[in-house]
């Protein structure tokens, strides 16, 4: 059976690149990393592509004359690769309503809250500031808003007295490294549908 084509966008360390690498090269995994994009030359995350023999492509955001120009180069790049489903981890860039719509329902994220709380920014800041119990992290579709869209999976991850954003971040950071491989793997298998706002998954366990 064919496996699902990824593409992935980044422009950072590649934490979470690494977890989906690292998913992706487990025997019988239904999906592969075909192409990793990165806006920014110097992100460590392009290192952890070239490593596993993944193809990597260079574009920065500051040669384009506009945010659609820079995406339809995104898209250019995806669909010569045949790319099924994108992915963004890290991409520290709002993608514009055309590319999200042009990829609607084909493309992921994944964002350090429970969302819908605290969407955008310095999220495990705010959640403490807010007074959260519990903080966590979400794998979604994406929307042309930002920070919606269905919900595939969720975890929570208790905030503990005398924690800080940073040692709040690192729990939280190994969950999204489970739990993004894991909604990846779930779509790759055909289990993941949407109904209106509602991302369904078959057969859950």
């Amino acid at each position: 059976m064919a496996r699902l084509k990824v593409g992935v966008l980044v422009s950072g360390r590649g934490s979470n690149l690494q977890s989906l690498i690292d998913a992706c090269a487990k025997p019988g995994f239904a999906a592969e990393i075909v192409l990793v994009i990165s806006n920014k030359a110097d992100a460590y995350a392009l290192e952890r592509a070239k490593r596993a023999a993944i193809p990597t492509e260079i574009f920065s955001h500051k040669a384009f004359a506009s945010r659609e120009d820079f995406d339809r180069v995104l898209d250019a790049a995806l669909r010569k690769a045949a790319v099924e489903l994108v992915c963004l981890a890290g991409f520290m860039r709002i993608l514009t309503p055309w590319f999200v719509e042009r990829w609607r329902d084909r493309l992921i994220n994944i964002h350090p809250s429970l969302l819908p709380a605290h969407k955008g920014l310095d999220t495990h800041a705010r959640a403490i500031a807010a007074g959260d119990a519990v903080a966590g992290c979400t794998v979604h579709y994406v929307r042309a808003e930002m920070d919606t869209g269905p919900i595939i999976l969720q975890a929570r991850v208790p905030i503990m007295p005398g924690d800080d954003a940073d040692k709040l971040a690192s729990r939280v950071l190994v969950e999204e490294h489970r739990i993004y491989p894991e909604a990846l793997g779930l779509i790759a298998q055909g289990r993941v549908a949407i109904a209106g706002d509602k991302a369904i998954i078959r057969d859950a366990r």
